[in-house]
């Protein structure tokens, strides 16, 4: 079965908060998107969204405006990329509960990932968030109400007091608000069907799930990211899915983002067996019961972890996996089409990591950012670590004394102050290209996370070098003026 019919639908995830692109790059890239296979982009705002009123303090510095919101749906029609907003409505609340004005609809009072669910005023915050989400999106087909990862869940005390009731379990209590989310969604905006991440109800029995009437409400994302995705296992779930009542089920594979939480480079090898797994499970599972695939594309873990791959660093693991999933597999016929989409003028663009040139949107900063991740570190600690005038002469124990021989400064000085400038000049040219694409406070955050340590230990042994370089001034005589013969 080929991707295209395997997956009518090819979903781009936009994972907005992280490093947000400015809209000028997302009308470069959305043409790329759409020529390389996608037909649709899942947008997941986050705090880039303009909500007005009292969930105004909910926005980034930087966030987009109305006005912006609107020109990101018009560059996606002008692609024919379909956009599914997708809204978190109950774990990953971190971007709501971390301000002290909502503070008190968390679940367990000291974490703010997951949202209170016997609270009135919660369902009343995520519909608020909702209904203006789809203010800005109006006719959206689907609306993803997230779901996923919803930590500490029955650990809250209202919970505790609900559970030990006999009838009450967690799996009632997560199904209860997702059910009461979906149906404001299909009340309110009748046009509109929530999806929902699956984890929180791959362990649920069938017989409670198939009782609950979620699945008349929803859409159910199987996700997995894995390179070693269990297919077998996916079809049984898809079938314990199905005979639930779920009419559409999705899948959820991963393009970036999904391999450590501080990866810099995608390791697109696992990326692109991740994508061939899913085509197995599709051709696999029950006929036509895949609506479509998201292709996820994450920036952070969560609101408070670090940035992982930046988008134009995952553009050609996402350019890799669309054409797989179109054409049924990667051949070397694919990998030449994919680096001709990405004007690739040296081979290896889709191995692991790749130095070659290149001319996507983006394509500078994918290649300043290769250098940086796969040079910058090892060449510092190869001068400070295995260097054997460094090591041997200018030790910690030397530096802390700033004690050196004269002779061995002549050995050490150049190199370090050559390597200093090489990548000095390599990271001006990187912040360049990423002010261009990215606000302010990610281009600070990712140099700072990505370049300043490695930097910080080269100028440190520079500082140390030229303070050691200096002769200690000689000890004062202790009688003071010279003594005369007696």
């Amino acid at each position: 079965m080929s991707g295209s019919t395997a997956f009518k639908m090819r979903l781009v995830h936009l994972d907005f908060k992280g490093a947000p692109p400015k809209v000028s790059y997302l009308s470069e890239i959305f043409p790329l998107f759409r020529a390389l296979g996608a037909n649709g982009l899942l947008i997941e705002y986050e705090d880039m969204f303009p909500y007005e009123g009292h969930l105004r303090l909910l926005r980034a510095a930087h966030a987009y405006s109305p006005s912006e919101v609107s020109e990101i749906l018009r560059l996606a029609r002008l692609s024919e990329l379909e956009v599914v907003p997708l809204v978190q409505t109950f774990g990953h609340m971190e971007f709501v509960l971390k301000h002290s004005a909502f503070a008190h609809l968390r679940e367990v009072a000291l974490f703010p990932n997951t949202l209170n669910p016997h609270e009135a005023e919660s369902l009343a915050l995520v519909n608020a968030m909702i209904d203006q989400v789809l203010g800005l999106h109006k006719g959206a087909r689907w609306l993803h109400i997230g779901c996923d990862e919803v930590y500490y869940l029955g650990e809250g005390e209202a919970s505790k007091r609900w559970l030990q009731q006999e009838q009450n379990s967690q799996a009632k209590l997560c199904l209860s608000h997702i059910r009461a989310v979906a149906s404001h969604v299909l009340s309110q905006h009748p046009s509109t069907t929530p999806l929902v991440w699956d984890d929180m109800l791959r362990d649920i029995p069938q017989d409670q799930l198939a009782a609950s009437g979620v699945p008349q409400l929803v859409e159910p994302v199987l996700w997995d990211y894995s390179a070693d995705l269990d297919v077998h296992a996916k079809v049984l779930l898809m079938e314990k899915y199905r005979e639930c009542g779920f009419p559409r089920l999705w899948a959820a594979s991963a393009f970036k983002g999904a391999t450590g939480a501080n990866q810099a480079l995608p390791p697109v090898q696992h990326h692109l067996e991740n994508h061939a797994q899913w085509l197995q499970v599709a051709g696999s599972g029950p006929a036509d019961a895949l609506q479509g695939i998201i292709l996820t594309g994450w920036q952070r873990y969560d609101h408070f972890s670090v940035l992982c791959e930046l988008l134009p660093v995952g553009i050609p693991s996402l350019a890799a996996c669309l054409q797989l999933l179109l054409h049924g597999g990667f051949s070397e016929d694919v990998k030449l089409r994919v680096e001709n989409f990405l004007g690739v003028s040296s081979p290896g663009v889709t191995d692991a990591v790749s130095e070659g040139a290149s001319s996507f949107p983006g394509s500078d900063v994918h290649a300043l950012v290769t250098q940086v991740g796969l040079h910058l570190c090892s060449s510092v600690d190869a001068l400070l670590g295995r260097n054997r005038y460094v090591t041997g002469w200018f030790s910690p124990y030397h530096r802390r004394r700033k004690l050196i021989h004269p002779v061995m400064l002549q050995h050490i000085q150049p190199e370090a102050l050559s390597l200093l400038g090489r990548w000095g000049a390599l990271v001006q040219q990187l912040e360049v290209a990423l002010q261009c694409i990215f606000y302010p406070d990610a281009v600070e955050e990712w140099l700072e996370q990505n370049v300043h340590p490695s930097m910080q230990r080269l100028q440190g042994l520079l500082q140390d070098l030229t303070e050691a370089a200096v002769p200690p001034p000689l000890p004062a005589s202790p009688g003071g003026d010279a003594v005369q013969d007696p």
